[in-house]
Parts: structure tokens; C-alpha cells; sequence
């Protein structure tokens, strides 16, 4: 595939895995990228040796790719902006952007959690903060590690604007990095969300020793419930079988690279919530989010089980395997919502 022709200004916000990987697609693509990093000792060291070795260890960056810990600077005459921020520091990091953010410039958001204070999604997050930007959604199934190698990864661009996603599709896609559209902004940042918290749940399923049974039953059914969750919050069920669906929730739950799945892991082995926090170098995003899907299923009525439990296991210290009996002697009842058990 050919490059893309018009040369954009692109900021990248997050010098996380994601930020890195995403930098590093728009920069094949010929794009001036700035990378941006809030701890200004990290930003030096990728600069010196131009690897992310906390997070993408033996992926170059090229030389060429600017890299920077001033906020404005890397944000200024920019075209696009992407936010690679983890939920809990999105309003806090971009507050200083107020004043200095130009009115239209397109943010495109790839946060994938749900506020403990607000229970606003990502883009609800950005727009309260920014003042309702035009904004764009790049989620899906797409581990950083395998895109910064150019591994063949498909993800989703969503907006209400559908010109705009379509401008977004056209400036990320490559020969490895596919890009489909869609306008379901509330199913797929539901989605997206709540695979963090079965994800959770899958790693319990591997700590307990588990088999394939157990984890095609648990994304079966966490399925399920971000479905419910994201239909009572106005989003299409359709979105849940699609790629911020049913394709995140299979990639986080098998992957070895996913975070929350070893948050889970860890958990089932024996180790308390505290002590996982403090030997991860890395934030997983479903650990906080848990409680604010419980508040959603609280708000719109929604049964969700599994998400409860891991609730419970995170924040109650409840035995995990107390918790998987508890799931699975629940009342009989009909796979199908509707019908007769």
C-alpha cells in the first residue's frame, strides 16, 4: 500500500506500549509524528537510544521520530491528536491543554476504560475537558507489541462523524495495520472497556489451571454482558460480534502479552491485589474499571455476573474459586435473553 499523500502534523500523547506502536505506524506512513511522555527522565532515554525498552523492547525508532515531554509543543500546529493515555490521568494530563488546544483539531482517542469518579467513557472524558473536540475512536484487537513488528492487525476507527473516521481510516491504514469504519461510539468504547474486566477474569481461569472449556465459556458469556451493558446504554449489538467486541475480548483474553489477564493470573496464585500493584510496571486498565462497570450495572439495571464477582475477588478479597462455584451453581436459566430456561 502506498503512502499516504498528504503529510499531516500528528501529536501522539503516551510513550506507553500503544503510543509507541501507533507513532510508529503514522510514521511509515510518512507523517511528521511527535511523541509525547510526561516523565521528562524517559523521554531522554528514548531520545539517546531510540528504543522503548520499558515497553517495545528491540523496536528502533527511527531517528526522525520527534520525541518530547512539552505538552504544548508537541500539541502545537498539530493536525491530529492522538490520546494514548490511561483513563485515570486523560482529564488530569490534558487540563493544560485548555487554553492552548485549537478549537477543531481532531483528537483521535485510543483509551480504553471507564472514569471511577464520572463513569464517562473516554471521548465523554475529552470532550468535558476539551469542550467537545471532533473526535475519532481507534480501538480493537491490537496488542502494541505485534503492530510496532508489522504483524497483520485489523482495529476499528468510530466516530458520529462518519467523514471523519473515514479521514482517520485513510491516514492509519497499511499493508499491516487494516482499519474498518463504524458509528456505534457507546458499543465499541463499551466494549473495549468492559474486555479489561473478563480479561481479569480469563487470567483466574489460567492461575486455577483451568482449561479451553472454561475460557470459551467465560468470553462466551462476558460477551454476554458487555452486550446487555452496551445495548441498555444505547449502543447496537451488532458492534459486540465485531472487532471492539468480540474480537478485543478474544485477543485480551489468550494473549500473553495482556496485562489484565496477569493481573488475574497472579491473583488465583495467591497474591492479594496490593502486591500486584506494586511488582507491575505496567497499568492495567481493567483493574479500576471494574468498579465502574459495577456502577453502570447498578445505574441501567444490568445483570453481570462474572463482572461482579471479579469485583468482589479485586475488592473483597474473595476466593477466586469461591467465586468461579458461586458463578457456575447460579439459578438454571436459558442461554437465549427472552426465553424460557
Amino acid at each position: 500500500m502506498e503512502k499516504q499523500k498528504a503529510t499531516r502534523k500528528i501529536a501522539v500523547l503516551g510513550t506507553g506500549g500503544w503510543g509507541t506502536a501507533l507513532s510508529l505506524v503514522l510514521h511509515s506512513k510518512g507523517h511528521n509524528v511527535t511523541l509525547w511522555g510526561s516523565t521528562p527522565d524517559y523521554v531522554e532515554f528514548l531520545k539517546k537510544h531510540r528504543v522503548n525498552k520499558k515497553y517495545l523492547k528491540d523496536i528502533p525508532l527511527p531517528p526522525d521520530l520527534q520525541i518530547t515531554p512539552d505538552l504544548e509543543s508537541a500539541q502545537k500546529d498539530a493536525n491530529i491528536i492522538v490520546v494514548a493515555i490511561p483513563t485515570p490521568y486523560v482529564r488530569k494530563t490534558l487540563q493544560p491543554l485548555k487554553n492552548s488546544y485549537i478549537t477543531g483539531t481532531p483528537i483521535v482517542s485510543v483509551i480504553k476504560g471507564i472514569e471511577n469518579e464520572t463513569l464517562m467513557r473516554g471521548s465523554e472524558i475529552l470532550s468535558d475537558v476539551l469542550g467537545g473536540p471532533p473526535i475519532a475512536l481507534l480501538l480493537g484487537p491490537s496488542h502494541a507489541e505485534e503492530v510496532a513488528r508489522k504483524l497483520p492487525t485489523t482495529v476499528v476507527v468510530t466516530s458520529e462523524d462518519i467523514k471523519l473516521a473515514t479521514e482517520i481510516q485513510e491516514i492509519f491504514i497499511t499493508e499491516y495495520f487494516r482499519v474498518y469504519t463504524n458509528s456505534d461510539v457507546v458499543g465499541v468504547e463499551i466494549g473495549t472497556s468492559v474486555k479489561n474486566v473478563i480479561a481479569i477474569a480469563a487470567g483466574i481461569c489460567d492461575g486455577l489451571g483451568f482449561g479451553d472449556n472454561s475460557k470459551a465459556a467465560l468470553i462466551t458469556r462476558g460477551l454476554a454482558e458487555a452486550t446487555r451493558l452496551g445495548v441498555a446504554m444505547g449502543g447496537r449489538r451488532d458492534t459486540f460480534s465485531g472487532l471492539a467486541g468480540l474480537g478485543d475480548l478474544i485477543t485480551t483474553c489468550v494473549s500473553p502479552y495482556g496485562r489484565n489477564r496477569l493481573v488475574g493470573e497472579l491473583i488465583a496464585k495467591g497474591k492479594k491485589l496490593s502486591q500486584v500493584l506494586k511488582e507491575m510496571d505496567q497499568f492495567a486498565e481493567g483493574i479500576l474499571t471494574t468498579k465502574s462497570v459495577c456502577e453502570l450495572a447498578r445505574k441501567y439495571n444490568v445483570e453481570m455476573p462474572i463482572t461482579k464477582e471479579i469485583f468482589n475477588v479485586l475488592y473483597k478479597d474473595k476466593d477466586p474459586m469461591k467465586a468461579v462455584k458461586e458463578l457456575m451453581l447460579r439459578e438454571p436459566k436459558s442461554e437465549i435473553e427472552g426465553t424460557l430456561p
